[in-house]
C-alpha cells in the first residue's frame, strides 16, 4: 500500500500527464515532495475518444500494484458473488482528482528555463506566466520542448519515419458490433482481445466495459512525408484498402466505425540521445521525450513507468543536490534505451524473439534502484 513521506519542501514541476509523468508525480508525492503536474490537455476525451491498446509487463505493473489501497473496499460494488481476499474486484468509477498533487490541465509549455542560485528551474507556462520550482521532469512525449534545453540545440531534430503507422479506432459495441452475427463473438463475452497476423500487419481488437465498447488497431506500411502532421483523420475505405483478402471479421470491425472515430498515426523513432539531463542538472527528460519505443516492442508503457519511479527512488532530499539525484537517474535509465543494453541485443537479434530476459522483465523499479 502507497505511504507518504514527511514534506521535503522541494517543489517538483512536471510536464505531461502521461504514464511516465503520472508516475512520476505520484512517486514524488509519496517521496514528501510538493508536485505540480501540467498537462494541454483539457479532456479526457480528447485523449481516448480514437482508443488505443496499451500492454503493461511485470516490470511495469510491479510498480503501480503498489499505488492500489486495499481499505478503499467500501466503495467497492456489492454483487453477492465471490470476494478475492489478494485483491479488489467490481470497483465503481472514481473520476476526479483525489490526491495530494496539483494537476493543471488545459496548460500548454512552451519554453523550459534553468539558472543557478536562488532563481529556480521551470517551465514557462502560457504567454505570462512563469512558474518555477527545484526540478522539472519533461515527460510530454517524442516532442517534448524540453528536449532543446537539455540537449542544447537551438531547435530539435526532426523524428525519423519507421516506415510504418497506425490506424486507431474507439466506438460503442451497440449497435453495429453487438447484432452482426461476423463480429457478435468479439464482445458477446465481455472484455476478451483477439489478434490478428499477416504480411506487413498486426490487427488487435478489444472489448471492454464489459463488452459495450470496442477499440482497434492495426499497423500498416506507411510512406507520408514525415514533415508533415503525425496524425490524420483515418478513413474507413482507405484502411480496409490494407486488409484485401483478411478474414471477414476484421473487415466488418472496420466498416462498422463511426465517423470521426479514426485516426491514422505515424509511428516514429529518434536516436538515442547523449544525456537526458540538462546542462545544469535541474531538468531531465522522462518517458517518451528521453526514448521513445515502438509499439512492437511492447514495452514503452512500462519503459515510462520505470522512469517515473527511478527518478522519484533518488535522493532528491534538498535543493542543493537535484543535479546529483538526477544524474543518478539518467544512470540507471540511459541503458535502457540504448543497443548495447547488458544482453547485447544488437549483436545476438534472436533475444527479441517472444521470450524475454529476466533484465527486462525482472526489473523492480524502486526495489533495485
Amino acid at each position: 500500500m502507497t505511504t507518504t513521506s514527511q514534506p521535503s519542501g522541494l517543489h517538483i514541476l512536471i510536464v505531461g500527464a502521461g504514464f511516465a509523468g503520472l508516475s512520476a508525480a505520484i512517486e514524488c508525492t509519496c517521496k514528501g515532495h510538493r508536485v505540480t503536474l501540467f498537462e494541454k490537455v483539457c479532456s479526457i476525451d480528447e485523449i481516448t475518444r480514437y482508443g488505443d491498446i496499451i500492454s503493461f509487463d511485470p516490470n511495469g505493473s510491479r510498480v503501480f500494484e503498489k499505488w492500489v489501497y486495499p481499505d478503499k473496499s467500501s466503495v467497492a460494488e456489492k454483487n453477492g458473488g465471490n470476494f478475492s481476499t489478494d485483491g479488489l474486484v467490481g470497483f465503481v468509477s472514481l473520476p476526479g482528482k483525489r490526491g495530494a498533487t496539483s494537476v493543471d490541465v488545459g496548460v500548454r509549455v512552451v519554453e523550459y528555463f534553468e539558472s543557478d542560485g536562488d532563481e529556480k528551474k521551470g517551465p514557462q507556462a502560457g504567454v505570462m506566466e512563469k512558474v518555477m520550482g527545484d526540478a522539472v521532469l519533461a515527460a510530454e512525449g517524442v516532442r517534448s520542448r524540453g528536449r532543446k534545453l537539455v540537449l542544447g540545440l537551438e531547435e530539435d531534430e526532426q523524428p525519423k519515419s519507421s516506415g510504418y503507422a497506425v490506424y486507431r479506432a474507439w466506438f460503442p459495441s451497440e449497435p453495429v458490433i453487438a447484432k452482426n452475427p461476423v463480429t457478435k463473438h468479439v464482445v458477446e463475452n465481455g472484455d476478451q482481445q483477439k489478434g490478428y497476423i499477416g504480411p506487413d500487419i498486426h490487427f488487435l481488437v478489444s472489448s471492454i466495459k464489459g463488452g459495450s465498447e470496442i477499440k482497434w488497431v492495426f499497423t500498416h506500411i506507411d510512406d507520408g512525408n514525415i514533415e508533415e502532421s503525425w496524425q490524420f483523420p483515418g478513413k474507413p475505405e482507405e484502411a480496409l484498402a490494407y486488409l484485401e483478402g483478411w478474414c471477414p471479421v476484421v473487415r466488418e470491425l472496420v466498416k462498422a466505425t463511426p465517423p470521426g472515430r479514426l485516426i491514422d498515426y505515424k509511428l516514429v523513432y529518434r536516436e538515442p540521445l547523449p544525456t537526458f539531463v540538462s546542462p545544469k542538472g535541474r531538468i531531465a527528460l522522462i518517458g517518451d521525450a528521453a526514448h521513445p519505443f515502438l509499439p512492437t516492442s511492447i514495452q514503452g508503457a512500462s519503459q515510462s513507468i520505470e522512469d517515473g519511479t527511478v527518478v522519484a527512488a533518488g535522493n532528491m532530499s534538498k535543493e542543493q543536490v537535484m543535479p546529483t539525484a538526477l544524474k543518478t537517474y539518467e544512470k540507471l535509465r540511459w541503458h535502457k534505451a540504448d543497443w548495447n543494453g547488458p544482453e547485447g541485443v544488437w549483436k545476438v537479434p534472436e533475444k527479441l524473439w517472444l521470450l524475454r530476459e529476466e533484465w527486462l522483465l525482472g526489473f523492480d523499479a524502486e526495489g533495485d534502484t
